[in-house]
């Protein structure tokens, strides 16, 4: 049997009764959109951030877009963000009429260099868009430096970062507004799309809202545009609402996965070996993937494949800037060096909580014996 970097089965199979429940639930109440369960899910996930207000959204893009949106950001404007990141983050700023302006990721965590940031900044840029890459935080407090000196808003792309941490503060606390996606895949997913946009702006929120739907704040009329149909959907928010009082056990279960990872690996790390996630100051990581590196990391995807069946993914084998579609912005080959080299030698390791210790024994003995004969 291929040994995949996700697998859904196990926690359904786990929770099946809950999720069926939460399914029939949202069927029998009446009302399938923009209802009770939305509504929960919404006080729900914004209480556990201590956060005001929280707009259920269809998808991560989306709550990216709509966010920034909803602070202004618009045609010409530019948006400092990252290249290392899923290419729906500069897809959305793209859909904003934006310009996405990338700055350089560090080595040793694969997070915004915030040092670079304020190089970036013109009389055109807008907002700072970090993203909190694969579970753990960007350094936020030099961002909000710069954006209070400069009056730009910050938009943190959280939707890898579900339950993560930075000097105690929860990802999507430290900006005006945070956009996360419930992707299946995520640390709190759903079981099909869905997304979310926090903010503790009363005007932010009614925004976000106006936007979400048509432009409207009354049915039928359009109060501005651009507007969107972009509701998150009855049933997923109820699941999500079931799973979000499970989060901290799926965060633990992560965690348990890496510290295993970590000691089945030491060994093979070192110059020229493989480099494990490093976990950032101040922050408190949640292993939305598990990402190594290796400069031989194609030779090592290729082998664990024929070998032992065991199918790895690579998050993100393009840099978005070299991506043709981007062509546009004129972003240079060699312009984000650690991004590029990055992409090279990154892959991820399977990664969820319900992972069996058996499948993960096989991928780190896979691995000692790959290395043992490159």
């Amino acid at each position: 049997m291929t040994t995949h970097v996700w697998d859904y089965l196990p926690e359904y199979e786990a929770e099946r009764e809950d999720i069926l429940d939460a399914v029939q639930q949202v069927f029998a109440s009446g009302r399938l959109v923009l209802g009770e369960s939305v509504r929960g899910f919404e006080a729900e996930f914004a209480a556990r951030h201590g956060v005001a207000h929280c707009v259920g959204v269809d998808n991560g893009t989306n709550a990216v877009q709509l966010a920034l949106e909803s602070l202004g950001v618009g045609r010409g404007d530019e948006v400092v963000t990252v290249s290392n990141t899923a290419a729906p983050t500069v897809v959305a700023i793209d859909a904003a009429g934006a310009v996405p302006v990338f700055v350089d990721v560090r080595a040793e965590d694969h997070l915004m260099d915030t040092d670079q940031v304020a190089a970036a900044i013109t009389p055109r840029t807008k907002a700072l868009l970090p993203v909190h890459l694969y579970g753990q935080c960007v350094d936020m407090a030099p961002l909000r430096r710069l954006a209070d000196e400069h009056g730009l808003a910050i938009v943190e792309d959280c939707a890898q970062a579900h339950g993560a941490r930075h000097h105690g503060a929860p990802a999507g606390t430290m900006g005006d507004a945070a956009a996360f996606s419930f992707y299946p895949t995520k640390v709190l997913g759903a079981y099909g799309d869905g997304g979310a946009v926090l903010t503790g702006s009363a005007d932010t929120d009614r925004a976000l809202r106006r936007l979400r739907y048509y432009g409207m704040e009354e049915v039928y009329y359009v109060e501005r545009t651009p507007g969107h149909n972009s509701r998150l959907d009855e049933v997923q928010a109820e699941i999500l609402r079931r799973k979000l009082t499970r989060l901290d056990a799926y965060v633990a279960g992560r965690r348990r996965v890496a510290r295993r990872y970590a000691e089945g690996l030491a060994e093979l790390c070192g110059p020229g070996g493989l480099t494990l996630p490093a976990t950032a100051a101040g922050n408190e990581h949640v292993y939305y993937v598990y990402v190594v590196r290796h400069p031989r990391r194609d030779e090592i995807i290729s082998a664990l494949r024929e070998r032992y069946d065991i199918s790895l993914n690579i998050s993100y084998p393009w840099p978005v800037h070299t991506m043709r579609g981007f062509a546009h912005l004129g972003v240079e080959a060699g312009s984000l060096p650690v991004t590029e080299r990055l992409a090279g030698e990154i892959f991820s390791l399977p990664m969820y909580p319900s992972l069996p210790e058996a499948v993960q024994d096989k991928v780190i003995e896979a691995l000692h014996e790959v290395l043992r004969t490159l």
